[in-house]
């Protein structure tokens, strides 16, 4: 990732503030045309991991790598935040996946991913006792596209069903749900999804509804717990006939906006599996998702645990 102005991004023809799936020639062009970048691990379910295992949580994480340099800084670093991350790394080609990022200085973050060996996983890598095992199964939209690691997705659900556990589901972007809504919509009306993550953008594109609470109000009742956020103007849960909202939490400036979501699923999952208030759990996911947009990339640097006892009590 690397900082860039508003007339790159133009030059470039990228999605300002989206992402858009590119090729590995594609993430080697726009390599060449960043100025000076950081390499920081990323992923969207593995930022929430690591934000969650910051904060004390248990956590185990699914997902591919290449046998590369990529690929082995990723398992290192998700390793060292005590996260456990047995997937066998995937031979030959194509090499670990990378997400190009580019960030101008209104803070948005303008994603370009390629899936590399990620789009592979297959469903035999699945470790069911892992999934059984775990309070709640946490899966990113982003992976649904590729058809490997959505066969894997759908067994993963099948385990966490057949164990008695939660599913937690992230929408993650609206060109996901243009491409696979009708499957979104499928889970959610099987009763398969008992956690849905989703911004202001991705609820409109899944019900069809431009109103914010006509949406709500469309979805609310079919799945048991709802979480949506809206940026600066903070984010809604509702629960069990329960509706509660938080604001966005303070900071000085804001830096960089990657990783905003992902963070503060962490915040609220870690309160929800401690059968947290509403309010409470939606107070950590904005406090970790300020954490995460005061400095570049999508993996804490501050303190969480230090953070929420700071703020929270």
């Amino acid at each position: 990732m690397a900082p860039c102005s508003d007339d790159l991004i133009k030059e470039l023809s990228l999605n300002k503030g989206g992402m858009t799936l590119v090729d590995e020639e594609g993430a080697k062009r726009l390599y060449g045309a960043m100025g000076p970048a950081r390499e920081i691990s990323g992923g969207s379910a593995a930022n929430t991991l690591a934000g969650l295992s910051a904060m004390g949580a248990q956590c185990a994480f699914i997902g591919q790598v290449a046998d590369d340099q990529l690929g082995e800084v990723f398992a290192h670093d998700i390793r060292a935040v005590g996260i456990d991350f047995d997937t066998p790394v995937r031979a030959g080609q194509p090499a670990t996946a990378r997400c190009l990022i580019f960030v101008t200085p209104d803070a948005q973050r303008t994603m370009n991913t390629f899936l590399g060996a990620s789009q592979f996983l297959p469903p035999e890598t699945l470790d069911a006792n892992a999934v059984a095992a775990a309070k709640i199964l946490y899966l990113e939209g982003y992976l649904w596209d590729p058809e490997e690691p959505r066969a894997a997705m759908r067994r993963a659900i099948e385990a966490a069903r057949s164990a008695g556990r939660k599913v937690a589901f992230t929408l993650s972007e609206v060109f996901v749900i243009d491409r696979h809504g009708d499957d979104f919509r499928a889970l959610i009306a099987d009763g398969l999804i008992d956690i849905l993550f989703a911004n202001h953008t991705e609820l409109a594109a899944l019900t069809g509804e431009d109103d914010f609470e006509a949406g709500i109000a469309s979805i609310k009742d079919k799945v048991p717990t709802l979480v949506v956020t809206k940026g600066p103007d903070g984010a809604v849960a509702l629960q069990g006939g329960e509706r509660a909202e938080v604001a966005a939490e303070p900071i000085d400036k804001v830096i960089d906006t990657t990783g905003a979501g992902d963070l503060f699923a962490s915040g609220f999952l870690y309160g929800h599996v401690r059968e947290e208030p509403l309010g409470r759990c939606l107070h950590r996911g904005a406090i970790a998702a300020a954490e995460i947009i005061s400095h570049y990339g999508a993996r804490p640097e501050a303190d969480l645990k230090a953070l929420m006892v700071e703020k929270l009590g």
